[in-house]
């Protein structure tokens, strides 16, 4: 399938892995068969080395997290990064609980858009990943993501949904999806298991419907799917590994 849209790994799965062997972990994840990672750290690399690490394993940079802080200090280095690794993607990951009031969403929509501009101008896509905080209604009905994405310019500001999280808030994923076509690049898919607890699953393994989510991906102006697990209670590898082939059977061959 020529149009079938990529998937990533978010490293952030496999930061205990990484701690201790951070190249090694990445030879991981390229031999598993994921076409790219999507950083959340470097382990301490050079970009120019970093990229060479990539190239050797066949692996693309999707994307890179980068925290809110970073974005708003050293936007010009974090940028500089990204071309040498040949990253198209940077992300603001998540909101401390200090910058969570409705005043912080109002002033942060200049503060991406901001960001946003720039990225443009240097010909990378800017995205906003969200939890389920911000899909707790303000004062005025309206949920703090979609204040974000109505109140930033569509050309500087995207999103990158995660499902787990909309779905968790008892939000339907595919709507978000259907929303904000051609704004969302990358997309973190999840599972959550079926009991009451809501934990974190592999894909397939429980009772979130991705095949509609994965049906909207070419229409929505997808890049990258995104596999991400926040905590695992099987090995961190072993999970990635169930979740490809979940994507393999369900997705990649069929």
């Amino acid at each position: 399938m020529s149009n079938r849209i990529p998937v990533a790994l978010q490293m952030y799965t496999l930061r205990n892995e990484t701690e201790k062997d951070f190249i090694g972990t990445l030879k991981k994840v390229a031999d598993i068969g994921y076409e790219g990672v999507e950083f959340a750290g470097y382990g301490g690399l050079q970009a120019s080395e970093l990229k060479k690490v990539l190239d050797d394993l066949g692996l693309k940079a999707a994307s890179s997290h980068v925290p809110l802080t970073a974005l708003e200090s050293e936007l010009n280095s974090v940028i500089e990064y990204q071309h040498i690794l040949g990253n198209k993607h940077i992300v603001c990951p998540y909101l401390p609980p200090e910058r969570r009031t409705e005043q912080d969403y109002r002033q942060l929509v200049s503060i991406l858009n901001a960001v946003g501009e720039t990225c443009h101008k240097e010909g990378l896509a800017f995205a906003y990943h969200n939890h389920d905080f911000e899909l707790q209604p303000m004062s005025d009905g309206r949920k703090p993501l979609e204040l974000l994405l109505e109140e930033t310019h569509p050309d500087w500001m995207k999103a990158e949904f995660d499902v787990y999280w909309l779905t968790k808030a008892g939000e339907d994923p595919v709507k978000w999806l259907e929303k904000y076509e051609g704004r969302t690049p990358l997309v973190h898919l999840k599972d959550m298991t079926a009991n009451g607890e809501q934990f974190f699953a592999e894909l397939g393994t429980g009772g979130v419907d991705l095949t509609p989510i994965l049906n909207k991906g070419e229409s929505s102006g997808v890049n990258w799917w995104i596999v991400e697990q926040d905590q695992s209670r099987r090995s961190p590898l072993e999970s990635i590994e169930i979740s490809f082939q979940y994507l393999n059977k369900n997705y990649i061959t069929a």
